[in-house]
Protein backbone atom coordinates (compact mmCIF):
# COMPACT_ATOMS: atom_id res chain seq x y z
CA UNK A 1 0.00 0.00 0.00
CA UNK A 2 2.54 2.31 0.77
CA UNK A 3 4.34 1.76 -2.66
CA UNK A 4 1.26 2.61 -4.46
CA UNK A 5 0.29 5.30 -3.07
CA UNK A 6 4.23 6.89 -2.95
CA UNK A 7 3.71 5.43 -7.36
CA UNK A 8 1.05 7.76 -7.53
CA UNK A 9 2.75 10.76 -5.50
CA UNK A 10 5.53 10.76 -8.21
CA UNK A 11 3.28 10.10 -10.80
CA UNK A 12 1.64 13.35 -9.50
CA UNK A 13 5.12 15.19 -8.97
CA UNK A 14 6.12 14.03 -12.83
CA UNK A 15 2.49 15.38 -14.46
CA UNK A 16 2.48 17.79 -16.80
CA UNK A 17 -0.51 19.33 -15.93
CA UNK A 18 -0.07 19.09 -11.80
CA UNK A 19 3.29 21.21 -12.57
CA UNK A 20 1.15 23.79 -15.08
CA UNK A 21 -0.64 24.46 -12.17
CA UNK A 22 1.68 24.79 -9.77
CA UNK A 23 3.60 27.44 -11.85
CA UNK A 24 0.62 29.24 -12.51
CA UNK A 25 0.32 29.47 -8.71
CA UNK A 26 3.55 30.54 -7.94
CA UNK A 27 3.40 33.20 -10.59
CA UNK A 28 0.17 34.53 -9.77
CA UNK A 29 1.38 34.44 -5.62
CA UNK A 30 4.60 36.46 -6.99
CA UNK A 31 2.16 39.05 -9.04
CA UNK A 32 0.17 39.50 -5.88
CA UNK A 33 3.24 39.82 -3.70
CA UNK A 34 5.15 42.11 -5.62
CA UNK A 35 1.67 44.44 -5.92
CA UNK A 36 1.54 44.66 -2.08
CA UNK A 37 4.67 45.90 -1.68
CA UNK A 38 4.30 48.53 -4.06
CA UNK A 39 1.92 49.83 -2.96
CA UNK A 40 2.52 49.58 0.54
CA UNK A 41 5.69 51.05 -0.44
CA UNK A 42 4.40 54.06 -1.69
CA UNK A 43 1.45 54.59 0.92
CA UNK A 44 4.84 54.61 3.32
CA UNK A 45 6.53 56.80 1.90
CA UNK A 46 3.39 59.06 0.81
CA UNK A 47 2.62 59.21 4.86
CA UNK A 48 5.89 60.17 5.89
CA UNK A 49 5.91 63.34 4.13
CA UNK A 50 2.52 63.76 4.90
CA UNK A 51 1.22 63.58 1.45
CA UNK A 52 -2.31 63.14 1.21
CA UNK A 53 -3.88 60.08 -0.04
CA UNK A 54 -7.20 58.60 -1.55
CA UNK A 55 -9.63 60.12 -4.14
CA UNK A 56 -11.51 62.64 -1.92
CA UNK A 57 -10.05 65.42 -4.08
CA UNK A 58 -11.88 64.63 -6.97
CA UNK A 59 -15.20 66.37 -5.11
CA UNK A 60 -13.65 69.13 -4.39
CA UNK A 61 -13.95 72.67 -6.56
CA UNK A 62 -11.80 72.56 -9.65
CA UNK A 63 -10.53 76.33 -9.97
CA UNK A 64 -9.77 76.66 -13.44
CA UNK A 65 -11.69 76.73 -16.33
CA UNK A 66 -11.40 74.44 -19.43
CA UNK A 67 -11.85 76.22 -23.56
CA UNK A 68 -13.26 73.62 -24.77
CA UNK A 69 -16.15 71.53 -22.67
CA UNK A 70 -18.85 69.45 -24.80
CA UNK A 71 -21.08 69.57 -21.45
CA UNK A 72 -21.43 72.68 -19.05
CA UNK A 73 -18.60 73.22 -17.13
CA UNK A 74 -17.41 76.20 -14.61
CA UNK A 75 -14.51 76.51 -12.47
CA UNK A 76 -16.85 76.06 -9.36
CA UNK A 77 -17.37 72.83 -10.08
CA UNK A 78 -15.50 69.40 -9.00
CA UNK A 79 -12.52 67.70 -9.98
CA UNK A 80 -14.47 65.25 -11.31
CA UNK A 81 -16.60 66.59 -13.66
CA UNK A 82 -13.18 68.57 -14.90
CA UNK A 83 -11.75 64.58 -15.66
CA UNK A 84 -15.21 63.56 -17.21
CA UNK A 85 -14.62 66.68 -19.57
CA UNK A 86 -11.60 65.50 -20.65
CA UNK A 87 -12.53 62.08 -21.31
CA UNK A 88 -15.35 63.47 -23.65
CA UNK A 89 -12.66 65.45 -25.38
CA UNK A 90 -10.61 62.33 -25.87
CA UNK A 91 -13.42 60.45 -26.87
CA UNK A 92 -14.67 62.70 -29.43
CA UNK A 93 -11.24 62.98 -31.41
CA UNK A 94 -10.75 59.60 -30.89
CA UNK A 95 -13.94 58.47 -32.68
CA UNK A 96 -14.12 61.34 -35.16
CA UNK A 97 -9.94 60.14 -36.13
CA UNK A 98 -10.81 56.27 -35.87
CA UNK A 99 -13.15 57.14 -38.68
CA UNK A 100 -11.24 59.71 -41.01
CA UNK A 101 -8.31 57.57 -40.65
CA UNK A 102 -10.00 54.74 -41.63
CA UNK A 103 -12.17 56.39 -45.02
CA UNK A 104 -8.00 57.74 -45.83
CA UNK A 105 -6.42 54.27 -44.83
CA UNK A 106 -8.64 52.69 -47.24
CA UNK A 107 -8.76 54.68 -50.30
CA UNK A 108 -4.83 55.69 -49.84
CA UNK A 109 -4.40 51.60 -49.07
CA UNK A 110 -6.27 50.62 -52.42
CA UNK A 111 -5.23 53.27 -54.57
CA UNK A 112 -1.63 51.82 -53.76
CA UNK A 113 -2.74 48.91 -55.87
CA UNK A 114 -3.95 51.27 -58.36
CA UNK A 115 -3.02 49.89 -62.22
CA UNK A 116 -2.30 53.59 -62.91
CA UNK A 117 1.59 54.57 -62.26
CA UNK A 118 0.68 57.84 -60.75
CA UNK A 119 -2.10 57.19 -58.33
CA UNK A 120 0.04 54.38 -57.01
CA UNK A 121 3.21 56.16 -56.97
CA UNK A 122 1.51 59.02 -55.25
CA UNK A 123 0.04 56.81 -52.50
CA UNK A 124 3.64 55.02 -52.56
CA UNK A 125 5.06 59.06 -51.11
CA UNK A 126 2.28 59.49 -48.88
CA UNK A 127 2.74 56.21 -47.02
CA UNK A 128 6.44 56.72 -47.03
CA UNK A 129 6.48 60.21 -46.20
CA UNK A 130 3.82 60.49 -43.30
CA UNK A 131 4.97 57.23 -41.22
CA UNK A 132 8.02 58.15 -41.23
CA UNK A 133 7.87 61.38 -39.42
CA UNK A 134 7.46 61.73 -36.21
CA UNK A 135 3.29 62.12 -34.98
CA UNK A 136 4.27 64.90 -32.66
CA UNK A 137 6.15 67.11 -34.90
CA UNK A 138 3.16 66.54 -37.44
CA UNK A 139 1.19 67.96 -34.45
CA UNK A 140 3.14 70.86 -34.43
CA UNK A 141 3.06 71.57 -38.36
CA UNK A 142 -0.54 71.29 -38.23
CA UNK A 143 -1.23 73.04 -35.63
CA UNK A 144 1.61 76.04 -37.11
CA UNK A 145 -0.72 75.62 -40.11
CA UNK A 146 -4.27 76.34 -38.64
CA UNK A 147 -2.50 79.05 -36.40
CA UNK A 148 -1.12 80.93 -39.50
CA UNK A 149 -4.67 81.51 -41.10
CA UNK A 150 -5.93 85.23 -41.20
CA UNK A 151 -7.49 86.77 -38.31
CA UNK A 152 -11.20 87.06 -37.40
CA UNK A 153 -11.46 90.27 -39.61
CA UNK A 154 -9.54 88.72 -42.70
CA UNK A 155 -11.26 85.38 -42.30
CA UNK A 156 -11.74 83.03 -45.43
CA UNK A 157 -15.51 82.91 -46.47
CA UNK A 158 -15.96 79.62 -48.62
CA UNK A 159 -20.06 80.08 -48.38
CA UNK A 160 -22.51 78.38 -47.34
CA UNK A 161 -21.89 80.34 -43.63
CA UNK A 162 -18.71 78.93 -43.26
CA UNK A 163 -15.95 80.76 -41.52
CA UNK A 164 -12.19 79.83 -41.69
CA UNK A 165 -9.68 81.82 -39.94
CA UNK A 166 -7.14 81.15 -37.00
CA UNK A 167 -9.91 81.19 -34.04
CA UNK A 168 -10.88 77.43 -36.14
CA UNK A 169 -13.95 76.64 -38.32
CA UNK A 170 -17.27 78.37 -37.83
CA UNK A 171 -20.36 76.61 -39.44
CA UNK A 172 -24.02 77.70 -38.93
CA UNK A 173 -25.91 75.38 -37.15
CA UNK A 174 -29.59 74.87 -36.59
CA UNK A 175 -31.43 75.65 -33.74
CA UNK A 176 -33.33 73.17 -31.54
CA UNK A 177 -37.32 72.81 -32.63
CA UNK A 178 -39.26 70.08 -30.65
CA UNK A 179 -40.26 68.44 -33.56
CA UNK A 180 -36.68 67.26 -34.37
CA UNK A 181 -37.20 64.96 -31.45
CA UNK A 182 -39.80 62.69 -33.66
CA UNK A 183 -36.98 63.49 -37.09
CA UNK A 184 -34.25 61.57 -35.21
CA UNK A 185 -36.94 59.13 -33.74
CA UNK A 186 -37.97 58.47 -37.70
CA UNK A 187 -34.00 58.22 -38.28
CA UNK A 188 -33.37 55.31 -35.61
CA UNK A 189 -36.75 53.67 -37.19
CA UNK A 190 -35.30 53.54 -40.71
CA UNK A 191 -31.93 52.61 -39.60
CA UNK A 192 -33.59 49.45 -37.70
CA UNK A 193 -35.75 48.61 -40.70
CA UNK A 194 -32.84 48.70 -42.96
CA UNK A 195 -30.42 46.43 -41.02
CA UNK A 196 -33.73 43.99 -40.99
CA UNK A 197 -33.79 44.64 -45.51
CA UNK A 198 -30.17 43.89 -45.13
CA UNK A 199 -30.55 40.30 -43.26
CA UNK A 200 -33.38 39.60 -45.72
CA UNK A 201 -32.17 40.41 -48.78
CA UNK A 202 -29.06 38.16 -47.96
CA UNK A 203 -31.17 35.07 -46.55
CA UNK A 204 -33.09 35.60 -49.85
CA UNK A 205 -29.88 35.56 -51.67
CA UNK A 206 -28.32 32.58 -49.98
CA UNK A 207 -31.65 30.44 -50.35
CA UNK A 208 -32.44 31.58 -54.30
CA UNK A 209 -29.31 33.55 -55.78
CA UNK A 210 -31.21 36.64 -56.47
CA UNK A 211 -29.72 39.70 -55.23
CA UNK A 212 -31.71 42.23 -54.00
CA UNK A 213 -30.13 46.14 -53.25
CA UNK A 214 -30.80 46.22 -50.52
CA UNK A 215 -27.78 49.40 -49.89
CA UNK A 216 -30.10 51.84 -52.36
CA UNK A 217 -32.89 51.11 -50.82
CA UNK A 218 -31.69 51.22 -47.20
CA UNK A 219 -29.50 54.62 -47.39
CA UNK A 220 -33.15 55.54 -49.27
CA UNK A 221 -34.88 54.59 -46.52
CA UNK A 222 -32.85 56.85 -43.92
CA UNK A 223 -32.71 59.68 -45.78
CA UNK A 224 -36.31 59.83 -47.17
CA UNK A 225 -38.15 58.92 -43.59
CA UNK A 226 -36.76 61.46 -41.49
CA UNK A 227 -36.98 63.92 -44.05
CA UNK A 228 -41.20 62.92 -44.84
CA UNK A 229 -40.88 63.80 -40.82
CA UNK A 230 -39.44 66.85 -41.51
CA UNK A 231 -41.64 68.08 -43.88
CA UNK A 232 -44.80 66.58 -41.82
CA UNK A 233 -44.11 69.00 -38.94
CA UNK A 234 -43.63 72.08 -41.38
CA UNK A 235 -40.26 71.81 -41.86
CA UNK A 236 -38.84 74.31 -39.09
CA UNK A 237 -35.37 74.72 -39.98
CA UNK A 238 -33.88 78.49 -38.61
CA UNK A 239 -30.12 78.69 -38.42
CA UNK A 240 -27.27 80.13 -36.01
CA UNK A 241 -25.06 81.76 -38.39
CA UNK A 242 -21.45 82.52 -37.55
CA UNK A 243 -21.44 86.67 -37.40
CA UNK A 244 -18.55 88.96 -36.32
CA UNK A 245 -18.69 90.71 -33.06
CA UNK A 246 -15.47 92.64 -31.71
CA UNK A 247 -12.37 90.44 -32.45
CA UNK A 248 -13.95 86.96 -32.74
CA UNK A 249 -17.02 85.63 -34.33
CA UNK A 250 -19.93 84.82 -32.28
CA UNK A 251 -22.59 82.08 -32.98
CA UNK A 252 -22.85 79.15 -34.82
CA UNK A 253 -20.50 75.70 -34.25
CA UNK A 254 -16.88 76.00 -33.83
CA UNK A 255 -14.07 73.93 -34.53
CA UNK A 256 -11.30 74.79 -32.42
CA UNK A 257 -7.34 74.97 -34.11
CA UNK A 258 -6.39 72.80 -31.85
CA UNK A 259 -8.57 70.34 -32.15
CA UNK A 260 -8.41 70.74 -35.93
CA UNK A 261 -4.67 70.29 -35.51
CA UNK A 262 -4.97 67.03 -33.06
CA UNK A 263 -7.64 65.72 -35.45
CA UNK A 264 -5.83 66.27 -38.81
CA UNK A 265 -2.32 65.03 -37.44
CA UNK A 266 -3.78 61.81 -35.79
CA UNK A 267 -6.25 60.95 -39.05
CA UNK A 268 -3.20 61.33 -41.55
CA UNK A 269 -0.44 59.57 -39.25
CA UNK A 270 -2.49 56.71 -38.56
CA UNK A 271 -4.49 56.56 -41.98
CA UNK A 272 -0.85 55.95 -43.70
CA UNK A 273 -0.31 52.26 -41.37
CA UNK A 274 -4.09 51.78 -42.13
CA UNK A 275 -3.05 51.91 -45.81
CA UNK A 276 -0.27 49.30 -45.53
CA UNK A 277 -2.87 46.57 -43.55
CA UNK A 278 -5.45 47.12 -46.39
CA UNK A 279 -2.79 46.78 -49.00
CA UNK A 280 -1.28 43.73 -47.53
CA UNK A 281 -5.02 42.65 -46.85
CA UNK A 282 -5.69 42.85 -49.76
CA UNK A 283 -2.92 41.05 -51.76
CA UNK A 284 -3.12 37.89 -49.38
CA UNK A 285 -6.34 36.85 -51.44
CA UNK A 286 -5.66 34.85 -53.83
CA UNK A 287 -5.54 36.58 -57.44
CA UNK A 288 -7.77 33.40 -58.49
CA UNK A 289 -10.35 35.18 -56.99
CA UNK A 290 -10.53 38.34 -58.87
CA UNK A 291 -10.10 36.73 -61.91
CA UNK A 292 -12.61 34.28 -61.73
CA UNK A 293 -15.36 37.48 -60.23
CA UNK A 294 -14.03 39.48 -63.72
CA UNK A 295 -14.92 36.31 -65.54
CA UNK A 296 -18.27 36.39 -64.31
CA UNK A 297 -18.92 39.56 -65.72
CA UNK A 298 -18.05 42.15 -62.67
CA UNK A 299 -16.89 45.24 -62.99
CA UNK A 300 -13.55 45.61 -61.29
CA UNK A 301 -14.95 48.05 -58.75
CA UNK A 302 -17.74 45.13 -57.94
CA UNK A 303 -15.03 43.16 -57.40
CA UNK A 304 -13.66 44.39 -55.11
CA UNK A 305 -16.40 45.24 -53.18
CA UNK A 306 -18.38 41.96 -53.00
CA UNK A 307 -15.49 39.67 -53.59
CA UNK A 308 -12.07 40.91 -52.29
CA UNK A 309 -12.63 42.88 -49.61
CA UNK A 310 -14.82 40.93 -47.90
CA UNK A 311 -11.80 37.75 -48.01
CA UNK A 312 -9.65 40.44 -46.83
CA UNK A 313 -10.88 41.92 -43.92
CA UNK A 314 -10.06 38.69 -41.81
CA UNK A 315 -6.14 39.98 -42.65
CA UNK A 316 -7.04 43.13 -42.08
CA UNK A 317 -9.06 43.51 -39.07
CA UNK A 318 -6.42 42.27 -35.93
CA UNK A 319 -3.69 44.69 -37.16
CA UNK A 320 -6.67 47.22 -37.52
CA UNK A 321 -7.38 46.91 -33.91
CA UNK A 322 -3.97 47.21 -33.11
CA UNK A 323 -4.04 50.70 -35.04
CA UNK A 324 -7.29 52.40 -33.62
CA UNK A 325 -6.10 51.38 -29.77
CA UNK A 326 -2.81 53.26 -31.03
CA UNK A 327 -4.78 56.45 -32.11
CA UNK A 328 -6.71 56.27 -29.15
CA UNK A 329 -3.82 56.10 -26.96
CA UNK A 330 -1.69 59.03 -29.27
CA UNK A 331 -4.46 61.46 -28.38
CA UNK A 332 -2.65 61.77 -25.33
CA UNK A 333 -0.06 63.97 -27.43
CA UNK A 334 -2.92 66.81 -27.58
CA UNK A 335 -1.45 68.30 -24.31
CA UNK A 336 1.51 69.59 -26.26
CA UNK A 337 -1.06 71.80 -28.67
CA UNK A 338 -3.06 72.73 -25.86
CA UNK A 339 -6.30 70.31 -26.20
CA UNK A 340 -7.44 69.78 -23.31
CA UNK A 341 -7.82 66.38 -23.44
CA UNK A 342 -7.94 63.98 -20.12
CA UNK A 343 -4.12 64.13 -19.94
CA UNK A 344 -3.64 67.52 -20.43
CA UNK A 345 -6.84 68.13 -17.58
CA UNK A 346 -5.26 65.12 -15.57
CA UNK A 347 -1.87 67.13 -15.31
CA UNK A 348 -3.56 70.37 -14.22
CA UNK A 349 -5.70 68.45 -11.22
CA UNK A 350 -2.42 67.07 -9.97
CA UNK A 351 -0.26 70.16 -10.18
CA UNK A 352 -2.70 72.04 -8.26
CA UNK A 353 -3.84 68.76 -5.72
CA UNK A 354 -0.32 67.30 -5.31
CA UNK A 355 -1.84 63.91 -5.25
CA UNK A 356 0.10 63.14 -8.56
CA UNK A 357 -0.18 59.05 -7.74
CA UNK A 358 -4.14 59.25 -7.82
CA UNK A 359 -4.22 61.45 -10.91
CA UNK A 360 -1.74 58.91 -13.10
CA UNK A 361 -4.03 56.07 -11.74
CA UNK A 362 -7.10 57.92 -12.62
CA UNK A 363 -5.46 58.32 -16.03
CA UNK A 364 -4.39 54.89 -16.84
CA UNK A 365 -7.46 53.04 -15.47
CA UNK A 366 -9.46 55.33 -17.69
CA UNK A 367 -6.99 54.24 -20.76
CA UNK A 368 -7.24 51.10 -19.61
CA UNK A 369 -11.30 50.71 -19.94
CA UNK A 370 -11.37 52.50 -23.25
CA UNK A 371 -8.60 50.23 -24.68
CA UNK A 372 -10.35 46.90 -23.57
CA UNK A 373 -13.88 48.32 -25.05
CA UNK A 374 -12.12 48.95 -28.18
CA UNK A 375 -10.56 45.95 -28.23
CA UNK A 376 -13.30 43.62 -27.45
CA UNK A 377 -16.00 45.55 -30.16
CA UNK A 378 -13.14 44.86 -33.06
CA UNK A 379 -12.76 41.18 -31.60
CA UNK A 380 -16.28 40.78 -32.13
CA UNK A 381 -16.97 42.20 -35.47
CA UNK A 382 -13.71 39.56 -36.31
CA UNK A 383 -15.65 37.08 -35.16
CA UNK A 384 -19.03 37.74 -37.18
CA UNK A 385 -16.73 38.64 -40.47
CA UNK A 386 -14.29 35.81 -39.72
CA UNK A 387 -14.29 32.73 -42.77
CA UNK A 388 -16.72 29.78 -41.76
CA UNK A 389 -15.23 26.20 -43.17
CA UNK A 390 -17.11 23.45 -43.51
Amino acid sequence: MPMERGRRVRALLYSARFRAAVYQVVVVAAVVALGWYLVHNTLANLAARGIATGLSFLGREAGFDIGESPIPFEASDSYLRALLVGLLNTLAVAVTGIVLASLLGLTVGIGRLSRNWLVARLATLYVEAVRNVPLLLQLFVWYGLVTALPGPKQALQPGLGVVLSNRGLKFPLPHWHDSYVAVLAALLAAVAAALVLRRWALARQNRTGQPFPWLPAGLGLMLGLPLLVFAAAGAPLDWDRPVLAGFNFRGGATLSPEFAALLVGLSVYTSSFIAEIVRSGILAVPAGQTEAALSLGLTRGQTLRLVVLPQALRVIVPPLTSQYLNLTKNSSLAVAIGYPDLVSVANTTINQTGQAVEGVAVVMSVFLVVSLSLSWLMNWYNAKVALVTR
